[in-house]
């Protein structure tokens, strides 16, 4: 079906039916509907693709995250893509399983299909991204992994700060036989929540003991965590865990072996995604706004006559601890 035969029957010309179909420029109203009249009796659906290459710029915005089905990224993309749905952009995500090859891939498809900018929201990372969007000359925000340069932005949390805040709080309940549950310790934001760990917790050694325990990034991963401690035969106190996602396996597990929480394990999480108010005991956790990350993130993106993109920049977020249910003083 073709955009003159919308345009013959609504009886209007096809430079107008055009500017209804983009939005785009002064239309009556009642031009306005006749053209969607007309669109909806021949069921017309417009060439997104080729309306890009003709206008030279899309309205599409690409998101890739790193786990999807991870409560916090989904989180982080169902407010981008609100934000960017309400302003007439289309969304595209792309999901990585933390593998820095598919998310070069993903980088390169996106490229490839012209978008108007990338939310890379990872944990991984690639040295050849950077050069691969300065010479696409996309814009692009980075979720903690990549340099704020040119025309890429970067958003920032303060991690650290965050750790320090739940281990101070388990050092003031007396908790000396510590764990830390992860998954992929050699990637940034996640390896920076056990790097604190360990740095803060092996202050104290050897009158404070702790292991660390690494699996998937998944509820079924943190259980796995917590049963490969406890069969080591270690006997922690407090579980300090990289996200509230794997807290729940850890959970799970502590009811299966009997033990109650927090009277004989303390249980913390990171992220405040909404399952940790729901879970029993609620969570003690550290939040992370993952709305105001995933608007920020299209409101640099954007760029239209009204709201210019500004250049890259550092946007840094502090995180804020929440105390629930799950911690208690340590036992001996």
């Amino acid at each position: 079906m073709s955009l003159e035969k919308v345009a013959k029957l609504a009886r209007v010309s096809t430079s107008t039916v055009s500017r209804v179909l983009n939005n785009v420029g002064p239309v009556k109203n009642s031009t306005r509907a006749r053209v969607m009249k007309a669109v909806a009796e021949l069921k017309y659906h417009p060439n997104l693709h080729a309306r890009t290459l003709a206008g030279g710029r899309s309205r599409t915005i690409g998101v890739i995250v790193s786990n999807l089905s991870n409560p916090f990224f989904f989180d982080v993309f169902e407010s981008l893509e609100s934000a960017a749905l309400a302003e007439g952009y289309d969304v595209m995500v792309s999901n990585t399983g933390y593998e820095p090859e598919r998310l070069v891939t993903s980088i390169q498809l996106m490229i490839g299909r012209r978008v108007a900018g990338l939310a890379v929201i990872v944990s991984e990372m690639d040295p050849r991204l950077i050069q691969l969007l300065t010479d696409a000359a996309i814009p692009a925000v980075f979720y903690d992994v990549g340099p704020a340069v040119g025309r890429i932005t970067n958003i920032g949390v303060n991690y650290r700060k965050g750790l320090e805040k739940i281990l101070d709080h388990l050092h003031t309940l007396r908790h000396e036989r510590m764990a830390f549950v992860g998954h992929h310790a050699g990637l940034g934001p996640t390896g920076e929540r056990q790097k604190t760990f360990e740095e803060v917790v092996g202050r104290d050694a050897p009158r404070v003991e702790y292991r660390v325990a690494v699996a998937s990034d998944s509820m079924e991963g943190g259980q796995q965590a917590a049963r490969e401690l406890f069969d080591s035969g270690f006997r922690p106190t407090a579980i300090v865990c990289v996200n509230d996602f794997m807290a729940m396996g850890v959970l799970r597990e502590l009811r299966e072996r009997g033990l109650r929480v927090p009277q004989d394990v303390s249980v913390t999480g990171f992220d405040n995604i909404r399952l940790s108010q729901f879970c029993y005991p609620a969570l003690t956790t550290v939040h992370i706004p993952r709305r105001e990350i995933g608007v920020a993130a299209f409101e640099f993106l954007r760029s239209d006559g009204e709201h210019p993109r500004p250049a890259g920049q550092n946007m840094i977020i502090e995180p804020e601890f929440i105390v629930r249910d799950s911690v208690g003083p340590g036992s001996a």
